[in-house]
């Protein structure tokens, strides 16, 4: 029971709380989905109404529960909600979210992990506090809902001061993450929300509030965005808001304003988000390169590395860490950066830096990758290495996130919205930011003018490079028609597309569930080529340069032993007729411009082998857009 409780919050949740001027219901469940993406597999509402609490709760999608307030007279001009993802068990409406405190005087929506719960739940249970789920959050809520009674009775306080008292006082009991928001029935005016660990947003609007997960809930209705800390706690009404520290120490909001518009994070004509993103990179890729290369288009420049060149030319190595697909941009970087500026690169998993000891150069400069800025992993990494005295520098795409405000500078991708769970355009404009970023180390130490212009010249040239790639995607959409059978893939790349070949793996076991690998080329002949058979198609990567051969000669001994081919190359001509079974072409450029043109194809045949099996794109099984704890 305590394992599959744990188990039940393991993935990032979506949550949203309303207050005052319009009815909360139609507000609170559009903002459930614009976070579905968060989790999927239970949703619930918790309206205040006429003197007690109105909660509804299904599993199934948050449109399950929309059918479901339509049969009830579900009103309220405040509220809260939830839509809930776990990796095992647990799915039922019992511990679907919000949950009511043991005597109905508390609501809680809560996104993270308490981890010393079992030891709570035993305590209260011995005090006769009663449970009706298996969740640790229903732990917290009965906790605060037990100190706020004894802070009432006891110390006689107002309710205002007994509540704010009582979650105190509980979350200094408690070890593990929290994002929360709370209601309660002696004050129906307020909501109640803290973080540590799990983002938190207020949304400040025209005389209503918002508190949410992510600013994607309130997209529409407001522009107005305060991003609370980790140990800050917000008192939210209709019209005012107000920030404390767990100390009680009163906090000076900083507003910041959404740089995107709601139609961002809408489909549109799109069947998915996913489709849509895809074909959004060439927009991606020209928004995180705009401003950013010097007036004699020589080299990249970045205004908000907030690190002197002088400083930089002192580093003797560089650190990159990052989870998943953030993981294989970082692989992208090394490439890139030690070929071209020469300075040694080390990439690890963000999750494993964090509980190594791992010795690092004291000229050692981190960054860390995360498309959501929420990874816990890689924010836990971030202040491991800071802790330590490293200057952490962070790519990310989302303005006001945790790493964004905790790192040292860093650099936005300014791709919007990303909702779909595969990352597309996110991926791809880390690759390119990471290319920037190699030009600009390499001019500042030793690449000349010219090959600075060179190399300038083609990245701006990306984004026409990639709308080109897009155009096959019907040619592609054919392939996999014929491929979507298959339940194992193998995906061949060399040099700096490996790293690529990993990620195309990744994405068809994200979104369509097929078994697949990614390796160098030729490391083929080092076991994986026992899986050849001609039920195990292999996508290989063939572009032209000085492994080119290699690359066919690779190609080749798969198809000596039966074994279907997918080619993704620039040769044109130079590509030898009925070498593979499918041959997608793409535009020839530099090799800066490699890593999110190769992605293209990658990206279009996942999602439509994944369609061609009904899969449901956009919320693949037992996945998240986000991990927020571990």
């Amino acid at each position: 029971m305590v394992r599959l409780a744990m188990l039940c919050n393991l993935i990032m949740c979506g949550i949203v709380g309303y207050i005052c001027k319009h009815e909360a219901s139609p507000i609170l469940l559009d903002g459930l989905r614009r976070l579905e993406y968060r989790g999927y597999d239970s949703a619930g509402i918790c309206l205040w109404n006429k003197d007690q609490f109105q909660i509804l709760k299904k599993t199934g999608r948050v449109e399950n529960l929309r059918k479901e307030t339509l049969k009830h007279d579900h009103s309220g001009q405040a509220g809260i909600s939830h839509t809930r993802w776990a990796t095992h068990g647990g799915v039922s409406d019992e511990n679907a979210h919000p949950h009511i405190s043991w005597d109905n005087k508390l609501s809680m929506a809560h996104n993270g992990v308490i981890e010393n719960f079992a030891l709570i739940k035993r305590e209260l249970e011995a005090k006769g506090v009663s449970f009706t789920s298996e969740t640790d959050s229903e732990v917290l809520l009965n906790l605060i809902a037990f100190l706020y009674d004894a802070e009432l009775k006891q110390n006689h306080a107002t309710a205002d001061v007994a509540l704010l008292k009582a979650l105190r006082g509980a979350l200094s009991q408690v070890e593990g993450t929290y994002g929360i928001i709370m209601t309660c029935v002696d004050l129906p005016d307020l909501i109640i929300g803290a973080r540590k660990g799990s983002p938190l947003v207020i949304g400040v609007g025209d005389e209503e509030n918002f508190l949410a997960s992510d600013v994607t809930a309130f997209a529409g209705r407001t522009k107005s965005v305060v991003y609370l800390d980790d140990g800050q706690v917000a008192t939210v009404s209709g019209t005012d808001f107000f920030i404390t520290t767990m100390d009680d120490v009163a906090i000076s909001p900083t507003i910041d304003t959404i740089s995107w518009d709601i139609e961002d994070a809408e489909m549109g004509s799109y069947p998915h988000f996913m489709l849509k993103e895809i074909f959004e990179q060439p927009m991606a890729i020209e928004n995180s390169m705009r401003g950013r290369f010097s007036q004699d288009n020589s080299t990249a420049q970045f205004g908000g590395l907030n690190i002197a060149p002088r400083e930089l030319r002192q580093i003797d190595r560089i650190l990159f860490l990052g989870c998943g697909t953030a993981w294989h941009a970082c692989l992208i970087a090394e490439y890139l950066i030690e070929k071209y500026a020469r300075i040694p690169v080390e990439v690890e998993y963000a999750s494993e830096f964090r509980y190594r000891n791992s010795p690092l150069d004291k000229n050692t400069l981190v960054f860390t990758i995360s498309q959501s800025g929420e990874t816990i992993d890689t924010l836990e990494a971030q202040r491991e290495a800071q802790r330590k005295g490293y200057r952490v520098l962070g790519i990310t795409n989302v303005v006001g996130s945790t790493i964004a405000r905790e790192n040292d500078g860093g650099v936005f991708q300014h791709s919007g919205p990303e909702i779909g769970v595969a990352s597309t355009k996110a991926f791809s404009s880390q690759c390119h930011i990471a290319a920037m970023l190699s030009l600009y180390f390499a001019r500042m130490r030793d690449m000349s003018f010219t090959d600075g212009k060179e190399i300038a010249k083609a990245l701006k040239a990306a984004p026409g490079l990639i709308a080109q790639a897009l155009s096959r995607a019907d040619q592609i959409a054919e392939i996999a028609k014929k491929y979507a059978h298959h339940d194992d893939f193998l995906f061949l790349g060399r040099q700096m597309m490996f790293p690529i070949a990993l990620e195309g793996a990744l994405k068809l076991k994200e979104i369509s569930y097929i078994h697949a690998e990614g390796y160098p080329s030729a490391e083929m002949k080092h076991g994986p080529i026992a899986l050849i058979s001609p039920d195990c198609p292999t996508v290989a990567i063939a572009l032209k340069g000085e492994i080119f051969k290699k690359s066919l000669a690779n190609i080749q001994e798969i198809r000596a032993r039966k074994g279907p081919v997918i080619a993704i190359t620039d040769a044109g001509k130079d590509f030898p007729e009925d070498l593979a079974d499918e041959v997608i072409q793409l535009p020839e450029t530099h090799e800066v411009n490699h890593a999110p043109l190769v992605s293209i194809p990658m990206q279009l045949l996942s999602y439509y082998i994944a369609v061609e099996r009904k899969c449901d794109v956009d919320k693949p099984r037992n996945l998240a857009k986000s991990v927020t704890v571990e």
